[in-house]
């Protein structure tokens, strides 16, 4: 029975000197509860030599980890076994999180660069007063196209896209509220609409649509629209930044009918055990240098209007990258349409999908 006591104290003690030890070296690399901040993101959504500034700066060693879907970065926020200080969800996720008491208020005395936002992109539904949320990115989803591809023909419109000249050219994102709501927005109605008659039709409009699908995809699209395995594309607008970069031949247009506005803002977890560094950190990104930085990185359009002027020209005079008041008031940003509106849209797409095998 001694033996077997000594022979306990023996395992804590080692167990304590291990603790010490890994605790040592995780603050000689600055990984302790009061200097790191854990941030969740996109992939490859941020200048990473921007993190490394910020760490310079500070003194503050940041942890990055990615998400691919706002819904698996919900879940994951949810249950809490990661204690993430900055997320970077987009609009309608936002209003879902912050109606589900997930998020921590923000104090705007430590953001004093928030005044580089540009006021259009202030004070949205989805987060009245910022409360909760500041703007990082925002686009559009358009039309990606290869002219010379198609005897030079061009995209003005969605319903474009259901010429009979484009059979099998077409590739659609692989999600219920882009392709729906370009069946929607096709007929003239709304992407946030609700009415069961209008998404039937909008269903069987998409349906009548299938002999141009070539795929409905995820990221492939951006290798198959690269390899001209396909000439047109349905994209996010910093998708169609960087394709066009590779390639000069290709275009984007928002269609007249209108399309969606959306962002990716900022936020604070409910999880957050560095409030204070989360509040650094997203003001050194809304920092106008900084900002310009990493639009010139990321591709996407920025809110910032002090990183503007630091910006190329031919970028932010880009209007489809930057789209004129007059089709601006044309786009609508995703609302919240609630579990049971939701479930229907999934369902119509599920369809959609299942009419093209």
């Amino acid at each position: 029975m001694k033996k077997l006591v000594q022979f306990f104290i023996l395992i804590v003690l080692v167990s304590a000197a291990l603790l010490f030890t890994i605790t040592k070296m995780n603050e000689s690399q600055g990984f302790t509860s009061g200097n790191t901040l854990t941030i969740y993101n996109w992939g490859d959504y941020i200048n990473s030599d921007l993190i490394d500034r910020f760490e310079e700066e500070t003194g503050v060693k940041v942890i990055y980890e990615t998400f691919d879907s706002n819904e698996a970065m919900k879940t994951k926020i949810e249950q809490g076994g990661t204690t993430y200080d900055i997320a970077v969800p987009s609009e309608y996720m936002i209003d879902k999180m912050r109606k589900e008491d997930l998020l921590i208020p923000l104090d705007h005395s430590k953001l004093p660069n928030l005044k580089n936002i540009d006021e259009r992109f202030m004070d949205l539904p989805f987060d009245p007063q910022n409360k909760y949320s500041v703007p990082y990115f925002w686009g559009t989803v358009g039309i990606v196209y290869n002219p010379s591809m198609l005897d030079g023909k061009e995209i003005r419109s969605w319903n474009d896209l259901w010429d009979e000249d484009l059979k099998n050219e077409i590739l659609l994102i692989d999600g219920a509220r882009e392709v729906m709501g370009m069946g929607l927005n096709s007929l003239g109605y709304s992407l946030n609409d609700t009415d069961p008659a209008h998404l039937l039709e909008a269903k069987e409009k998409l349906n009548s649509l299938t002999p141009n699908i070539k795929a409905i995809v995820g990221d492939e699209s951006r290798m198959l629209l690269e390899n001209q395995e396909a000439a047109i594309g349905l994209v996010w607008s910093g998708v169609a930044s960087e394709l066009m970069y590779e390639n000069e031949d290709l275009e984007y247009v928002v269609p007249v009918e209108g399309s969606n506005l959306w962002f990716d803002n900022m936020v604070i977890p409910k999880t957050a055990k560095n409030v204070e560094a989360a509040h650094q950190f997203i003001n050194f990104m809304l920092d106008a240098e900084v900002a310009a930085e990493n639009t010139e990185y990321v591709s996407y359009s920025t809110p910032n209007k002090a990183a503007l002027p630091l910006l190329p020209e031919e970028l932010v005079n880009d209007e489809r990258f930057y789209p004129s008041p007059e089709l601006t008031e044309k786009l609508e940003v995703y609302e919240n349409l609630g579990v049971k509106n939701l479930a229907y849209y999934n369902e119509l797409f599920l369809e959609f999908k299942m009419h093209r095998k």
